[in-house]
């Protein structure tokens, strides 16, 4: 159901978010995945270590073999080979014998516990044990780090190095993955002038555009900004555009309904699917969200700090859930506020703007008034 008066912030976000669905995915090597949202969850296609593998150089033996060994009364072990990691050689071990064993070597059969080299001394055919070792005692079980088909990583989760490594552990050396959108980000408005060009008296630098471009740079996405005047030619141009090359588009400025705001009303008479307009959020309340010949278009208000809460409470959640993010949201924490706050109305969500600093057990927040 389209809304034409204000909503709530949560209802607003849980529209958009219902909206919009990620982009095609596509397959890479893991590495150049780095960054990105996995398009389906991830199941482990080995065993890893796929050995039962020693966690020190020692002695494998058979725990009731040396369960009572101490300095005082030392057990005397016959010495029946030696293996190293990597070692394909088939070993054994039966009571009263060891296998001199090196750290993330595969555990001779037979044996069910490790020995470390300090607490042993050997000679030629023997060695000579000074500590016990329980079943298990320096032992890393296979399937440890990971089973095969466990699930090692959710669909949406972002692929950091250590996820990577997890996925090269589960057998993976390709992955599929939503690529990061391209998102257009279109300043209005007859005062504002793109950055670098010579700046008129009575004008100001689009800072907005740079601002959002910024934050698209940070999550990987690919900004095109440009600036148009209160033109509705070129508006409608820019929008028919940027709606057949890319993702998403963000519109900066002119999002009011004066005779001067012209974005909405040019997305209405392009026939766009309008979702809402108006959010009862402050600042932020002109934020408008929609869909464009399928693609998704956001409308922000021109005032800096409207501009930018709309942008991080609705534009952001949506272009990450464009970008397969699972949680496509900022995270969130507790603080313990410095002084009390108060809201103007129950039903809307006022933002403040303020600095943290270290408490006892909590971050305090202090607003700027």
């Amino acid at each position: 159901m389209i809304r034409t008066l204000p909503i709530g912030l949560d209802e607003a976000l849980k529209m958009t978010l219902e909206r919009i669905h990620p982009l095609p995915a596509k397959r890479v090597e893991l590495l150049d995945g780095l960054s990105l949202a996995l398009s389906e969850d991830m199941f482990a296609k080995v065993d890893s270590p796929s050995i039962d593998a020693s966690l020190r150089d020692g002695y494998a033996v058979i725990s009731s073999d040396v369960e009572n060994a101490t300095r005082e009364h030392p057990v005397q072990l016959k010495l029946v080979g030696k293996v190293s990691a990597g070692d394909s050689r088939e070993t054994c071990v039966v009571s009263n014998t060891a296998v001199q064993i090196l750290t993330g070597a595969k555990i001779p059969s037979g044996a069910n516990a490790v020995v470390p080299k300090e607490f042993a001394a050997a000679e030629k055919d023997s060695v000579t044990i000074f500590m016990d070792a329980e079943p298990g005692r320096n032992i890393l079980p296979r399937g440890t780090d990971v089973a095969v088909d466990q699930l090692v990583a959710k669909k949406g989760t972002l692929i950091t190095p250590g996820v990577a490594g997890i996925l090269a552990a589960a057998g993976y050396m390709h992955v599929c993955v939503v690529r990061n959108p391209v998102v257009a980000i279109i300043s209005t408005g007859d005062e504002v002038v793109a950055p670098g060009l010579p700046l008129p008296e009575g004008k100001l630098y689009a800072s907005n555009m740079t601002t959002l471009g910024g934050w698209c740079r940070r999550y990987g996405m690919r900004p095109s900004m440009d600036v148009v005047k209160d033109d509705p030619d070129e508006i409608h141009r820019m929008l028919s555009h940027h709606a057949g090359s890319a993702d998403a588009i963000l519109t900066s400025g002119g999002a009011w309904t004066s005779d001067r705001d012209l974005v909405a009303q040019i997305l209405d008479r392009m026939g766009w699917k309008k979702v809402f307009h108006r959010i009862r959020m402050g600042p932020g309340k002109a934020v408008g969200f929609g869909l464009l010949k399928d693609k998704t278009v956001f409308i922000l208000p021109g005032g800096p700090p409207s501009n930018l809460m709309g942008f991080l409470q609705i534009a952001l959640p949506g272009l990450l859930k464009l970008a397969g993010h699972r949680s496509p949201q900022l995270p969130t924490t507790h603080v313990r506020l410095f002084s009390e706050l108060r809201g103007r109305h129950a039903d809307w969500t006022q933002f403040r703007y303020g600095t943290l600093e270290h408490g006892d057990d909590v971050p305090v927040f202090k607003y700027i008034k």
